[in-house]
């Protein structure tokens, strides 16, 4: 019997990585994909069984290829993790229309498109699937400095999560998103140096204003959050659809 198949996108680094990872860990057979391939070749590497494409999750037609590719090859898609995202710190009366359009086109239009197209072949394979989308504890409160743009796409995420749920779930398909807060990786590297010019100060105050805010007192890794996007790709997470679950040292509280 084949491994079953899980496709991460935006997995070459950060938070992606670690969920490809620790899906690889767990016996999946994992597609690791992401608009730098060489990126995604170096995940893949690290995996006992994976494969790396190039994805950029904002082209719909490249979101359906992939996934026809997948299904095509190995007769089966058992999960798909949306994960590609991206962050630009500034203040909100300086955000450009271009930084806007480009903030929903990757963060949202790229969940929408490759949660439309995996959904597509989970249905026609007759698949009881599992599709995690990756928001942010800025998806559940405005008050986030420097981060509108971000903010109203991950808000996005979390009601195309839970309307997508509701309409597959009568083909067994269970959709949920997980919500991380302050996840040390390359991406929050940028934001704190951004962060910290915006509030002249230097990055390490900002670090530590990070971990203040944060009850279980540390940042966190992007392993943390790969554990629980694992445990919603499960059999323990059967009943568990259209949640949003909060992975965040307790940074937010809903």
């Amino acid at each position: 019997m084949s491994l079953p198949l899980a496709a991460v996108t935006g997995a070459g680094s950060g938070i992606g990585a670690a969920i490809a990872t620790e899906l690889g860990r767990r016996g999946y057979h994992v597609v690791v994909t992401d608009i730098d391939v060489a990126a995604a070749r170096r995940t893949a590497d690290a995996i006992a069984s994976a494969e790396a494409h190039q994805l950029d999750v904002t082209d719909p037609a490249a979101c359906e290829a992939i996934v026809q590719k997948i299904v095509g090859v190995h007769g089966r898609l058992d999960v798909w993790v949306s994960n590609a995202g991206i962050s630009k710190m500034q203040r909100f009366i300086d955000v450009s229309a271009a930084d806007l359009a480009r903030n929903f086109e990757v963060n949202t239009y790229g969940v929408f498109y490759c949660g439309q197209s995996a959904a597509r072949a989970m249905i026609d394979l007759g698949t009881p699937g599992r599709i995690i989308n990756t928001a942010s504890m800025a998806a559940k409160q405005g008050g986030v400095p420097f981060l509108a743009d971000y903010v109203a796409s991950k808000f996005a995420v979390l009601g195309l999560t839970q309307a997508m749920a509701f309409e597959l779930a009568p083909h067994g398909i269970r959709v949920n998103s997980v919500c991380p807060g302050f996840v040390a990786t390359p991406m929050q590297t940028r934001e704190l140096a951004w962060e910290a010019e915006l509030r002249g100060v230097d990055p390490e105050t900002v670090k530590q204003m990070w971990i203040n805010d944060t009850p279980l007192a540390r940042l966190q890794s992007p392993h943390d959050v790969a554990k629980v996007v694992a445990f919603l790709a499960s059999d323990d997470a059967e009943f568990i659809t259209g949640e949003a679950l909060s992975v965040n040292g307790g940074a937010f509280m809903d």
